[in-house]
């Protein structure tokens, strides 16, 4: 199997493809004021849909759910229909960095774990123009949480992800992308380990037996293993939520 299908496969079941939780999300909401039933949310690169529907249950706000990979928004709109929220949210089909939307559209952008795909200040201006000016942008990012680091921690996410920065240097991106920025916060280690970590490991062995222990799945799964590693991270680096206001264009 190709890499992009085994990580397809691995992560569909999951609630969730990236660190998160739903007080994470909950509490992201409670700094964005006026959510009602004629507010309109863009959420991007959302997966399976964990935050989707959690958004979906807690505002009565019309949602559309965008992704590039069908298997996740099959997956995601099952889920609406067992929530009763078929009727407001919408599943779209799209890269991230190709949004076909009109200019001004939305009130709300929402984005856990996946503008990094694109980097974060490539998906901050390329999605300015789908918000409203007096909308707000919800995004969480991977961030250092300390000025130094160790050379060899240091050097391995800058490899993995060169735009990882401090997060008072995010907050300059986000100011300079033509946002101002209300609030942001840490995700704990319980929305790595025990929301996306985890059920990843819980899961390994039923996914060999599943392709019968073939080398490429073995490999694969040895390197899925060795991300609760992270762990020993978690006070140097961690996932940020960052909420913004787009600034008004005069």
């Amino acid at each position: 199997m190709e890499l992009l299908e085994l990580i397809i496969e691995y992560h569909k079941d999951n609630e969730r493809q990236g660190p998160g939780s739903k007080e994470a999300t909950l509490k992201a909401l409670s700094y964005i004021p006026y959510l009602n039933e004629k507010t309109k949310i863009l959420d991007i690169g959302c997966g399976t849909g964990g935050q989707t529907i959690t958004i979906g249950k807690n505002t009565g706000a019309q949602i559309t759910a965008v992704d590039m990979l069908p298997q996740f928004l099959e997956k995601l709109m099952k889920k609406a229909k067992e929530n009763n929220l078929i009727n407001r949210i919408a599943a779209k089909e799209m890269l991230m960095d190709n949004l076909t939307f009109e200019e001004n559209s939305f009130d709300v952008i929402w984005s856990e774990g996946a503008i990094y795909n694109i980097g974060f200040e490539k998906g901050l201006s390329l999605w300015r123009k789908y918000l409203k000016d007096d909308g707000y942008i919800a995004i969480s990012e991977i961030s250092w949480l300390t000025g130094t680091r160790p050379e060899e921690i240091e050097q391995y996410w800058v490899n993995a992800y060169p735009e990882i920065d401090t997060i008072e240097n995010k907050l300059s991106v986000i100011d300079k992308c033509g946002y101002t920025s209300i609030a942001h916060f840490t995700l704990d280690d319980k929305c790595w380990i025990d929301n996306y970590y985890q059920p990843l490991l819980e899961n390994a062995e039923a996914f060999l037996k599943k392709y019968d222990y073939a080398d490429e799945v073995k490999k694969f799964i040895e390197q899925v293993k060795l991300k609760p590693t992270c762990i020993i991270v978690l006070r140097i680096i961690t996932a940020m939520y960052f909420i913004a206001q787009g600034k008004i264009v005069v």
